[in-house]
């Protein structure tokens, strides 16, 4: 079966997001949302999201809906949810990619939730892209979230 995984586009309290900032030897920077692998261990894939957004940016947030499924270029398929997060401090992250060297650099950035901010990152996957930008135009899901 193949590997599920969860990320979350997390909605602060001042109306941004949060984004992870890929740096990698060799590449051109990218975004992701905050998220990770589904584990056996997890009692669900809102549970695995919380669980990936305390090991990433040891953050606290509360899942609001389902955005958005698709299947990425590896074949896995990712869940998008919205979630409204309420404490993050990166500097307490704990996921087990930030202790390997070899990963590249992860920066937190807070950008704000409009289609213009979504389309000016190379965000991964890029299908999502097109999912946020009309999420966050006039009347989408997060125009009120």
């Amino acid at each position: 079966m193949p590997k599920q995984r969860v990320r979350a586009v997390l909605v602060t309290p001042a109306g941004t997001t949060l984004v992870i900032k890929r740096i990698k030897p060799g590449a051109d920077p990218y975004w992701v949302l905050v998220g990770g692998g589904v584990e056996d261990t997890d009692t669900s894939n809102e549970a695995a999201l919380l669980r990936e957004i305390r090991e990433e940016i040891a953050g606290e947030a509360e899942v609001l809906r389902h955005l958005h499924e698709l299947t990425n270029n590896a074949g896995e398929t990712e869940h998008f949810y919205i979630a409204r997060v309420t404490t993050w401090n990166f500097a307490d992250r704990s996921g087990p990619e930030f202790e390997r060297n070899d990963r590249g650099e992860y920066l937190l950035e807070e950008i704000p939730l409009t289609p213009e901010a979504i389309a000016a990152l190379n965000l991964m996957p890029p299908q999502i892209k097109d999912v946020l930008a009309a999420a966050t135009g006039p009347g989408g899901l997060l125009a009120t979230a």
